[in-house]
């Protein structure tokens, strides 16, 4: 799949319904739960998750999106479905604009078009959205399409298994034959999914 020439908008939008759809579910009582990203528990999952799409609108806005912090804080427990929400309407306004995929935007991984970081937020979105999952027991089919698309990407901007300390993710995880795709995602992202 070649993610440098299609239109990620589509993809984007059906990813964050997804992820609305798994945080509406969420009971306070999860909000200190492990998650597949070692580094985070529910709550702190949900914090970047609306940090990243702020900081993706603000790419799509034109500004810095380095400055904006990928984590927020002061959510109330029972706001981060409305936050999320907030977040990902202000993403779909800012990248409307056909223009905007072909800007150069600065992202953590380089300077890119807008078409192929919005991929990477894809990539990010879907895969955190499984952390979500995997964390809360499983409680909304996850679309395949776009674990597909997210592979593919992590793929191309991640194509080496061994990873450095730089990198975000850590080394790639072995995973069985026949694997699905998110399975195959997480494992590639540095996560081991459980059996």
């Amino acid at each position: 799949m070649n993610t440098h020439a299609i239109d990620p908008r589509p993809l984007y939008t059906r990813a964050t319904e997804q992820a609305a759809a798994l945080i509406r579910t969420v009971r306070p009582e999860q909000l200190a739960g492990p998650t597949p990203c070692t580094e985070f528990d529910v709550r702190t999952l949900l914090s970047h998750l609306v940090g990243g799409t702020l900081r993706i609108a603000t790419l799509g806005e034109g500004g810095d999106g380095m400055a904006v912090h990928p984590f927020v804080d002061g959510v109330p427990d029972e706001g981060w479905p409305a936050a999320y929400d907030e977040a990902r309407v202000r993403v779909r306004k800012a990248w409307a604009d056909d223009a905007r995929l072909d800007a150069l935007v600065r992202v953590p991984w380089g300077e890119a078009p807008g078409r192929v970081a919005l991929s990477g937020y894809v990539m990010e979105g879907v895969t955190h959205t499984w952390d979500l999952s995997e964390a809360l027991g499983h409680p909304v089919q996850l679309d395949p399409e776009l674990a597909e698309f997210a592979l593919a990407t992590a793929r191309r901007v991640l194509p080496d298994e061994q990873r450095d300390a730089d990198t975000p993710f850590d080394t790639a995880q072995p995973v069985p034959e026949g694997t699905d795709a998110y399975r195959q995602l997480a494992a590639w992202l540095g996560r081991k999914p459980r059996d």
